[in-house]
């Protein structure tokens, strides 16, 4: 009788063909333009708000969450399997084709203001999309892709974040000197300025120590400040001389929903979390408990698996499609397309999410970042 093998097949990620739909975003100018054209009503030029805002909670409120993880073996291939990459790639020329869309339909297309204001609400959540892929892009160590992190993020000219995510806020994360990490009982909009002025204010500083090191002046074009604001002057420029002064103001309105939205995002991943002093003064390690995760499945698909923040605050050169949810972890209640919602009403977000977070620590509040 021959001895019989037992084989293990091969993992397949069962997300796989789904992540494609992390595109649907950017899409979203074509379709809004598609269904005005065939319906007539103006209110789809807002249809990047009514899909993040209400057909996302809806499917996620029907699917549920996933809290399955990859198994550890299949990590490297999962990680070098470069289909992932170009579900990721594939969202820049998307992004840009929209916004010169966009452009085109606000100097030419028979819209009136109102509709101009909700297609520039449409671009701008394409935006604030887009700084997510560009944090995706930023923490990895090949060069094209921290190209692609600084071309993505100029559409909202936002390249501060480049240098100041990876280098400031991964380090200070969940503590009081972090302007990124929101602090308990403070509300979106007291902690919007505070965190768009202080990672500028960060940034300069790391782009200053990091430049001396290498024996450049803070003047040259190595510094990274210049070259990603430099892209951004480069599209708005050839956009306005492209279309006219008419797109100039819609280029700003969709600039800053783009990131009003990603700062409402930064403001729900380390809400009240801290991480604790050790006898030396120093921060513990930053682990899976210092970031907020929501792990429903849809929302996930369509940001790029940003909602396991817990596990790319452990390990954040780790790729999107490997991340993992941990039971120690603290939980949301929802996706962040809803928490998003919930954190631009202050009373409401202190509602759903001041005792969650009082119960995480078991009512001791020293633990808490206040």
């Amino acid at each position: 009788m021959s001895e019989q093998t037992s084989v293990t097949p091969a993992w397949r990620d069962p997300k796989r063909y789904l992540w494609p739909l992390g595109l649907v975003i950017p899409l979203s100018p074509f379709m809004a333009w598609g269904l005005v054209s065939w319906l007539g009503p103006g209110a789809f030029w807002l249809l990047g708000l009514i899909i993040m805002g209400i057909a996302i909670p809806l499917v996620d409120a029907f699917t549920g969450v996933d809290r399955t993880n990859p198994p550890h073996e299949a990590t490297e291939a999962l990680e070098n399997d470069r289909y992932y990459r170009w579900c990721l790639y594939l969202l820049i020329p998307l992004q840009y084709a929209g916004l010169a869309t966009a452009c085109y339909l606000w100097a030419h297309g028979p819209l009136g203001v109102p509709e101009r204001l909700g297609l520039a609400v449409t671009v701008g959540i394409v935006g604030g999309v887009g700084i997510n892929a560009a944090h995706e892009l930023g923490h990895k160590r090949e060069n094209v892709e921290r190209w692609l992190s600084k071309i993505t993020l100029a559409q909202s000219f936002y390249g501060h974040f480049y240098v100041e995510h990876n280098h400031g806020h991964h380090v200070r994360v969940a503590t009081p000197e972090d302007p990124a990490s929101a602090r308990y009982g403070e509300s979106y909009w007291k902690f919007l300025p505070r965190s768009i002025l202080g990672g500028i204010r960060s940034a300069w500083e790391l782009e200053q120590r990091r430049l001396q090191r290498i024996g450049a002046t803070k003047w040259s074009a190595h510094n990274h400040l210049f070259n990603a604001a430099a892209i951004s002057l480069v599209v708005f420029a050839v956009l306005v001389a492209a279309f006219g002064w008419i797109v100039a103001p819609y280029l700003v309105i969709q600039a800053v929903i783009a990131v009003i939205l990603f700062e409402a995002a930064n403001y729900l991943e380390h809400y009240g979390l801290l991480r604790q002093k050790r006898p030396n003064g120093r921060y513990e390690r930053t682990d899976h408990t210092h970031s907020w995760n929501s792990d429903h499945l849809w929302s996930n698909l369509f940001l790029y698996h940003l909602q396991r923040h817990s596990d790319h605050h452990a390990n954040p050169v780790r790729r999107y499609q490997s991340l993992r949810t941990l039971e120690e972890s603290p939980q949301l209640p929802a996706g962040y397309a809803v928490m998003i919602f919930c954190a631009l009403i202050p009373p409401l977000w202190r509602k759903v999410m001041n005792q969650r977070l009082i119960d995480y620590y078991g009512g001791d509040m020293s633990r808490v970042n206040q």
